[in-house]
């Protein structure tokens, strides 16, 4: 074991009050089986899920209910057993409020499993456990939900790896769950590194946590004093650190520039819940049916769950022992880049790392917005190097070429230069607003594009065409003149030959 002070610090940042000791009290709970499970077939990046059931169907837990529709994408798996009693749009947890395709499973409370088995990825290689994630619907369980298996793909088009990077720094304030996770399940954790490497063929692999870890701190610096190639990497607990980029810095001084990937610098990087599923499938062959949620804020017994996917949150909420302060504001992920919630009435996915119910503090009315004063605090506090001020007039102003030139789409969203505004300028929603406006005059030029293309076939097959039935027309008249001509030569040919039998005749009579 190795345990490393020295640290890189990138720019910016923000100390924000943690809140995580909220919801670390208790230890990680589970959930009776609820009445009905609802599956949405969008959970990831990418493209939505292909249905494998219909309704009436009876299922196993784990058993592929809709698998990736193509390498973008990920399977939906049913998270126990039971039958398929209705596919329809529900409301889901998505920012954009909007109902999606779910498939709805009753529980048979057997909670039977299919038959499972483990992956010997040793004899098959990298390219076969590439196909294998692909249907065992792992994505990215620190909220990103990218699809895990184009991870391995890209180190494998990437070359040699040197480095695996545990992404333990959890820097967004309230979420718990990769905490706890690791204070609970720290060997099957280590279990996840030490395959996870051996799979990667990396020469080191680096857990990097925040320092207000202490108890997951001590558990793993516990299981890995014997492991030549782990390592243990404490990082300051600054917001955003936990972001991929900001702790491959910090723990590496490496800079990884707009348009590549950690691969191309010989670093893979992987959420401690996300290294915890591909032990559980490749050890185990269990595919991704649930995660650790932390449930806090404004509760009477805020706590980190262990749940199934599809479980509705409301059943949750209602175990935690509801709110304290009645209000209709939850969130979905940190307070930093969280959305709110449409409604309670949702399914647990596999992007809901946290929920919280908000504080009286967190929706109290917002201040006044006054007029930049262009103190630069926004500046020092963009962990990107951006300038955020003159991000915010371009973006305001609708100037957006000036905005993309200014490195636009280089922002991560994270909120440090909003939380540090004295003039309380909601800064990241003009950058969002920017943002969408490019893309969807991108989208619309495409689509321009698109349709010009396709009237510029049209006329090209119309020529075509065109010119097709002039030559056929052509040919019929050439064909038609040269029937004409031949049945002209074989009239005259006939009249000849008439002729010449008449004078013949004649001739013999005057014999």
């Amino acid at each position: 074991m190795k345990l490393f002070d020295k640290v890189f610090k990138f720019n910016g940042g923000i100390r924000a009050e943690t809140k995580k000791n909220i919801s670390t009290a208790q230890p990680i709970r589970k959930i009776p089986l609820p009445k009905k499970i609802v599956l949405p077939l969008r959970q990831h990046i990418g493209k939505l899920a292909k249905l494998k059931v219909d309704i009436g169907d009876e299922v196993l837990k784990g058993q592929l209910i809709a698998e990736a529709d193509g390498n973008v994408s990920a399977a939906i798996h049913a998270s126990t057993s039971g039958k398929i009693t209705a596919i329809e749009k529900r409301l889901i947890p998505h920012p954009s409020g909007l109902p999606d395709f779910c498939i709805e499973i009753s529980p048979d409370g057997k909670d039977q499993w299919i038959e499972k088995k483990a992956i010997p990825w040793k004899k098959i290689g990298l390219d076969k456990v590439n196909e294998l994630l692909l249907e065992s619907g792992i994505v990215g369980l620190g909220g990103a939900a990218f699809p895990t298996h184009l991870k391995l793909n890209n180190s494998k088009k990437a070359g040699a790896l040197n480095t695996l990077i545990v992404n333990a720094a959890e820097c967004e304030p309230y979420i718990t769950c990769d905490d706890m996770l690791m204070r609970e399940k720290t060997h099957e954790l280590i279990q996840g590194i030490k395959l996870v490497h051996e799979i990667l063929n990396v020469k080191e692999s680096v857990i990097g946590i925040e320092d207000n870890k202490t108890d997951a701190i001590n558990f793993i610096q516990h299981a890995i004093k014997k492991e030549k190639n782990i390592s243990l990497q404490i990082v300051p607990t600054i917001y955003p650190s936990g972001d991929a980029k900001r702790l491959i810095y910090l723990l590496k001084g490496i800079k990884i520039p707009k348009g590549r990937r950690s691969s191309d610098y010989g670093i893979q990087m992987f959420n401690v819940a996300t290294i915890l599923a591909i032990y559980r499938f490749i050890e185990f062959g269990e595919p991704s049916i649930s995660r650790i949620v932390t449930i806090t804020g404004n509760l009477k017994s805020p706590r980190n769950y262990e749940l199934l996917f599809g479980t509705p949150l409301k059943e949750i909420i209602d175990d935690a022992g509801g709110q304290i302060i009645k209000n209709d504001t939850f969130i979905m992920g940190g307070p930093m880049m969280g959305f709110k919630l449409p409604s309670i009435d949702v399914p647990v996915t596999k992007a809901m790392n946290c929920i919280i119910s908000s504080e009286p503090a967190m929706i109290e009315e917002k201040k006044p917005v006054l007029p930049c004063i262009r103190c630069a605090r926004c500046a020092e506090a963009c962990p990107v190097e951006l300038q955020p001020q003159e991000l915010f007039w371009f973006s305001k102003s609708k100037q957006l070429e000036k905005a993309e030139e200014y490195n636009l789409f280089d922002c991560i969203e994270c909120g440090c230069c909003s939380y540090v505004c004295p003039s309380n300028i909601p800064l990241v929603q003009y950058y969002r607003f920017a943002k969408s406006e490019i893309i969807e005059e991108r989208h619309e030029y495409e689509q321009a594009n698109i349709a010009r293309e396709r009237n510029e076939f049209r006329l090209q097959r119309l020529e075509r065409e065109k010119l097709e039935r002039a030559e056929r027309n052509a040919l019929r008249r050439a064909q038609s003149s040269s029937e004409e001509k031949t049945k002209l030569i074989d009239e005259k040919r006939k009249a000849i030959a008439d002729a010449m039998q008449r004078i013949e005749k004649e001739d013999d009579k005057n014999d």
